[in-house]
């Protein structure tokens, strides 16, 4: 966890909404200087912090901190965007409204104690959220695809020929089900989103791959050596880090990918593992996608490593630490700009 240490003349907490914002601005002695409800709007916040000199602006981490974040960056007003899951002193309040809001975001950034969160770059934020959005739509049709098969197994029917996820194993399937025009009717919904879904995910496919550059074509190409991970999944991964450089070691880096937990102490005994949902889900998903796809593409030593791991460990085990093999080698990779190398990879 990072908190902001900066020090300024005043203090700008903002309690931000869809159409409202709410702003509390502190001196450096801690004196209320400004309470204000506003419009979610550019010109009345700035117009409110205009006063204010060598003023520093923070914001909860929530769905609207992108203009606000863009506002500021083009008035050369430092921006600071506060992690939401480690803000616990706004979240856990007895009493909470937007201005109480207002005032801790500011306390916590005048003390040095408010968790930071990453600013992400404006030219980029438009292709990472399309490729999310394509992942999330990858998703809802495994969905579906699962619901499918299940009712399959639900009614004890004969087994399927192959897996639903190709298209051929899905012509006939619903045939099966004629018995019960209900049940019928509920796989064809399955069937007709499912196609809907292949045609959406290749077409955003297809527009990513068409008009997205990597802003760092060597590192996509170094992400490409790996084996199991292909373009939409070195593209995942460059635009959800921005930039290796943001981590200062590869301890950071698999914190930050949820590739490990960290553990908790007291005096000296573990007592437990952090929240798995800090970080970034993202990049967990790509390592994990691409630890699959590692078995089925690497060479004789990769596969070698891939049953030396399952035979010490379950399956679903195995695969994790392998995905964060992948993410350490991706990391170290990228730091000292080289192609992947399986000998060193298997041996470590």
């Amino acid at each position: 966890m990072r908190f902001y240490h900066g020090t300024h003349e005043h203090y700008c907490g903002v309690d931000l909404h869809a159409k409202t914002m709410y702003l509390c601005v502190l001196d450096r002695d801690g004196k209320v200087q400004l309470h204000r409800d506003l419009p979610a709007d550019p010109a009345p916040f700035l117009r409110a912090i205009t006063p204010f000199e060598d003023v520093v602006v923070a914001a909860e981490c929530v769905n609207m901190w992108y203009w606000l974040a863009d506002v500021c960056a083009d008035e050369d007003v430092p921006f600071v965007l506060g992690h939401a899951l480690y803000m616990r002193a706004v979240h856990g309040a007895k009493v909470k409204n937007d201005r109480v809001d207002a005032l801790k975001i500011a306390s916590l950034l005048r003390g040095g104690l408010l968790p930071v969160a990453y600013v992400y770059p404006r030219a980029m934020r438009a292709t990472r959220d399309l490729l999310r959005r394509r992942t999330r739509l990858v998703r809802q049709r495994g969905a579906l695809l699962a619901h499918a098969t299940g009712t399959n197994t639900q009614y004890n029917l004969d087994p399927l020929p192959g897996r639903l996820t190709y298209k051929k194993n899905r012509v006939g399937f619903a045939d099966a089900f004629d018995d019960d025009p209900s049940l019928r009717k509920n796989v064809e919904l399955d069937l007709a989103l499912v196609e809907t879904y292949d045609r959406l995910i290749a077409d955003a496919e297809r527009h990513i791959l068409r008009t997205v550059k990597a802003h760092d074509p060597d590192a996509f190409v170094r992400l490409l050596s790996v084996p199991g991970i292909g373009k939409i999944t070195a593209l995942t991964i460059l635009y959800e880090m921005h930039t290796v450089d943001r981590f200062p070691s590869v301890g950071d880096w698999l914190s930050y990918s949820r590739l490990v937990r960290p553990n908790k102490e007291s005096a000296g005994k573990i007592v437990g593992h952090g929240p798995v949902k800090m970080g970034n889900p993202h990049l967990r998903w790509a390592f994990g996608e691409a630890a699959v796809h590692f078995v089925r593409d690497a060479d004789p030593r990769g596969q070698r490593l891939v049953a030396k791991l399952k035979k010490r460990h379950n399956q679903a085990k195995a695969t994790t630490i392998l995905a964060q093999k992948l993410g350490r080698a991706a990391y170290f990779m990228l730091k000292r700009s080289t192609a992947f190398d399986m000998k060193r990879f298997v041996t470590r």
